[in-house]
């Protein structure tokens, strides 16, 4: 099992249903309407998977985070980190300030962030370690997961640098590049599950 951080279809965004994700939409809309903002309503349709088409987005959590939180701490604030981190919902326009819908997303938290400030934070992890430009881009079915595990170890061994120190923290950065470029690209929110 595990967790896996994965883009959300229009079908299953407005589906009001207990797998849907409905009753997030519409808390999310309302608190936009509070704040003067248009409602977030043009989410793609979902799509099947298919490897390289960079439609849909799905990752698996699995290695330790404890590389990462470290980097994170060095290189940006308590603020910037809970951005980074702290959300339940990824979408894919920007946000002053975090939004905090009055329930729980699942068991992950309540803090829906903008991806545009969210890429701009990984971004910026990703120059400290020099994220290599080799790192896949789209991430349909565990494209991320699969690279650190193969052709990352035989990139770090002949192309070294602070990314291939710690694999397990690198895969983290990109990760999160990844889910707020992805974001931002289809339109499409991003969820943990």
């Amino acid at each position: 099992m595990g967790m896996y951080m994965v883009s959300v279809g229009a079908e299953e965004w407005f589906d009001d249903e207990e797998d849907g994700w409905g009753e997030t939409a519409s808390a999310l809309n309302a608190e936009l309407r509070k704040r003067g903002l248009p409602p977030y309503e043009e989410v793609p349709p979902e799509t099947d998977f298919a490897p390289g088409s960079g439609l849909a987005f799905e990752e698996k959590l699995a290695p330790y985070m404890t590389g990462f939180n470290a980097l994170c701490e060095t290189h940006l604030s308590r603020e910037e980190s809970e951005t980074l981190l702290g959300w339940a919902v990824l979408v894919p326009f920007s946000l002053d300030e975090e939004i905090r819908l009055p329930f729980e997303c699942g068991e992950y938290g309540s803090m829906v962030a903008g991806a545009p400030q969210v890429l701009a934070l990984a971004e910026r992890l990703a120059a400290v370690i020099g994220l290599p430009p080799e790192t896949p881009a789209t991430c349909d079915n565990l494209d991320l997961s699969t690279w650190f595990r193969q052709q990352a170890k035989e990139l770090a061994i002949t192309r070294p640098g602070p990314w291939s120190k710690d694999l397990d923290t690198a895969f983290y950065v990109a990760l999160y590049l990844r889910a707020a470029q992805h974001s931002i690209r289809r339109g499409c929110p991003i969820v943990y599950s």
